[in-house]
């Protein structure tokens, strides 16, 4: 998760909030915020970044459809890529499934590549890190 407009840290807290109040979905580890240096369009606030691990009974889309519906109750607006953002809610992996849909692509395609998402990840799931980095390394 991550913010870098308005107030990150309150919207974070508040993002995990609504994520808990749903009713097929827990948050059962969350990591520490880090600030970060904005990646892809660079001219903008840094972000304030975040990662978290839930149970839920949800399929994979069902659950983007649950974390889309929050952040659009919370105000986000997707206007440009890489853009400046109100709340941020991705999805990196699931299970350690692999799926390509037009909607969503476990893992995250470019997880691997970005310390704002890997550092906090880690921080929470090594386990679910080293699948990442040793899936992008084995593919090449």
């Amino acid at each position: 998760m991550g913010a870098n407009i308005g107030d990150p840290p309150a919207q974070l807290a508040e993002a995990l909030r609504r994520i808990d109040a749903e009713e097929h979905v827990h948050i059962t580890k969350r990591s520490s915020v880090i600030i970060t240096k904005a990646w892809g369009k660079t001219d903008q606030p840094d972000f304030a970044n975040m990662a978290i691990e839930v149970e839920t009974s949800l399929k994979p889309l069902e659950l983007l459809d649950v974390l889309q519906a929050i952040e659009l109750a919370m105000g986000r607006v997707r206007k440009e890529v890489w853009g400046p953002r109100l709340i941020d809610i991705d999805i990196l992996a699931y299970d350690q499934i692999e799926m390509i849909s037009p909607r969503l692509t476990l893992p995250h395609p470019y997880a691997h590549e970005r310390e704002f998402v890997l550092n906090p990840l880690a921080e929470i799931s090594p386990s679910v890190n080293q699948w990442l980095t040793r899936r992008v390394h084995s593919a090449n």
